[in-house]
């Protein structure tokens, strides 16, 4: 029925009829509605059934609603990379891309039944995106891009960046669960039989005996003064939002209610602002009814209040409290559970204090996705990812021994490997100069290829027993490595233990490519989706000349007048764990 409301809603308002006002309504006599539209829509309403009956045997069917089924709502993606990611081994990206704007990427080997998959989680501008894709499926194993593509089509960077910084999970982390609150603010409005405006409701200074057993089952009265919990904006110093309020911690998190009765009250102010400052810039707020009276959602006027919930109190033949509860939110706002049963009719006790809760949090929760929130989350996120971004971005580099002036270097392709590398040789080269060493290139022993090295690492001329050594790595993701020395690198190469780094470095290569086989279509440009024969691996001779980098150099190396012949070390360790190559020179 609510979505019937809502679709009606959003027609113009010269074109149906408007709904009765709530004067006409109580002109109609008892038994009224808990909530009716306004005369023009906007909201929609659930629960609207409350029969009763009269006595017998059928008030023992009232729902009584299991703690244990109710949930609580929230974003889905939240806790995905403190549950699957954090302290486990994984790798994390970053990049930039023109149309989607700030990248992060999450990405971890982890085995399912037996299955080998990996475990997915891009962050952008607009959402977090998750898969488990099973490596089964893959034509070959992707690169940080291709992993990308596989959560978005839409994605367009040359390559993602590692990150490098050690504490880089505490800092994902938090951005991804920005959007879990532990603490909430609700309104609590007492609405007496007949009253129709917010001036007679915000007006109320007496509590029925009804009110304050209804405040007893919300939460716990607390003194304002040095309170120490969540405060919810009241004044726990000076007293200016009166001395006392309702409070609560439900599953971790912490409720302070807004209660119009308990909020000072100026003689004289029709409109009762220090209430309605309060109240009206909550999001969700609580009508209670003493007696059978209509509210309707446009009654109280406020930009932020975007869900009602209405409890009224009633009494049946054998004295037991119970409460009727209808729900009512603008169109905007997304339905939220607990759903209401078939009758909205609650027995008092802790089962229905669970579900109230449950349902008041889990209506802020949906309310975020109404258009006014929706704008202000989606410029929070923004901000927020661009902060992520930009401190992944600086701690990587820092921890890599890169200047601010290297940055641009990056960024534009510059100062990359060959350029350190070439400086290297150089300040080598003017260094053996000084020392009167002539005719290095006929002393100079010619250099080839091993076909295969028994093991990673560098392979010496042993006549060579002491002087400078000039490290260069291989820059991960196609990037250039800044200073090439020992006292950048060193402490990085411990760090560089996870399996996927050089599928990374070389964008469309992988150890698992199959040399004829090009992208099949999954997912426009992602991987192809196909079963995927046995691994082929390389012989020595096939494995060394797909690395045409080292071919260039090692054809070079007389013009850049090394000392000693160079040789490359790769060590391939499983189908999943690419090779990371080490070029160094003495």
């Amino acid at each position: 029925m609510y979505l019937l409301m809502a679709s009606m809603c959003f027609q113009r308002e010269e074109e149906y009829i408007p709904y009765p006002s709530i004067h006409e309504v109580l002109q109609r006599g008892w038994p009224y509605p808990l909530i009716i539209l306004p005369q023009f829509g906007g909201y929609w309403i659930e629960g609207t059934s409350h029969s009763l009956p009269v006595s017998g045997p059928e008030l023992q069917d009232l729902p009584s609603p299991c703690s244990g089924k109710v949930r609580l709502e929230c974003d889905p993606t939240a806790k995905l990379y403190r549950k699957h990611f954090l302290g486990k081994e994984h790798q994390n990206f970053y990049a930039n891309d023109s149309a989607l704007g700030y990248l992060v990427l999450s990405v971890k080997y982890e085995q399912v039944e037996g299955q080998d998959n990996l475990h997915l989680l891009l962050r952008a501008r607009a959402s977090t995106k998750h898969d488990l894709i099973p490596i089964s499926c893959l034509t070959e194993f992707p690169n940080a891009v291709q992993m990308a593509k596989l959560l978005c089509e839409d994605v367009n960077v040359d390559r993602f960046f590692p990150v490098l910084y050690p504490k880089a999970s505490q800092l994902i982390v938090a951005f991804d669960e920005h959007v879990i609150s532990n603490n909430f603010k609700f309104g609590v409005i007492y609405q007496k039989f007949g009253q129709t405006t917010e001036e007679e409701v915000f007006s109320n200074t007496e509590e029925s005996l009804g009110f304050l057993e209804f405040l007893a089952l919300l939460g716990d009265r607390i003194q304002l003064q040095d309170f120490r919990g969540f405060r919810g904006g009241l004044d726990v110093t000076r007293g200016q939002t009166g001395a006392e309020s309702i409070y609560t911690n439900f599953r971790g998190k912490e409720i302070m209610f807004h209660v119009s009765t308990m909020l000072p009250f100026t003689e004289g102010d029709a409109q009762q602002l220090q209430r309605k400052r309060h109240i009206g810039n909550d999001i969700v707020a609580i009508v209670f009814q003493d007696e059978n009276t209509p509210f309707v959602p446009d009654m109280i006027a406020s930009n932020f209040l975007h869900a009602y919930m209405v409890v009224q109190l009633h009494h049946n033949a054998s004295g037991e409290t119970l409460y009727k509860v209808s729900v009512t939110a603008r169109d905007d706002v997304p339905f939220f559970g607990p759903p209401l049963p078939n009758p909205a009719v609650f027995k008092k006790g802790t089962d229905f204090r669970e579900f109230l809760l449950a349902k008041l949090i889990n209506a802020e929760y949906s309310c975020y996705h109404a258009e006014k929130f929706a704008k202000l989350e989606d410029r929070t996120r923004s901000a927020l990812l661009e902060s992520l971004y930009e401190e992944l971005q600086i701690r990587s580099r820092s921890m890599m021994g890169l200047a601010s002036g290297d940055e641009d270097k990056i960024e534009n392709g510059g100062g990359g490997f060959f350029e350190n590398f070439k400086r290297v040789i150089r300040g080598r080269s003017q260094s053996l100069d000084t020392m009167g060493i002539a005719m290095k290139k006929q002393q100079q022993p010619q250099a080839t290829l091993p076909s295969r090295p028994a093991t990673a690492g560098l392979a010496l001329n042993q006549s060579v027993a002491e002087g400078p050594k000039a490290i260069a790595a291989v820059r991960f993701c196609g990037l250039g490595t800044g200073e090439a020395n020992k006292h950048v690198l060193s402490p990085l190469l411990p760090h560089f233990s996870l399996d996927l780094l050089l599928s990374f470095a070389l964008p469309g290569r992988s150890p698992s490519r199959n040399r004829g086989s090009r992208f099949n279509g999954r997912r426009s440009s992602a991987i192809g989706i196909e079963n995927i024969q046995e691994e082929k691996r390389y012989g020595p001779r096939e494995e060394w000349q797909d690395y045409t980098v080292v071919q260039k150099l090692l054809a070079n190396q007389t013009q850049l007048e090394c000392s000693v012949p160079l040789y490359l070390s790769c060590s391939f360790l499983t189908p999943f764990s690419p090779s990371v190559c080490h070029l160094f020179c003495f």
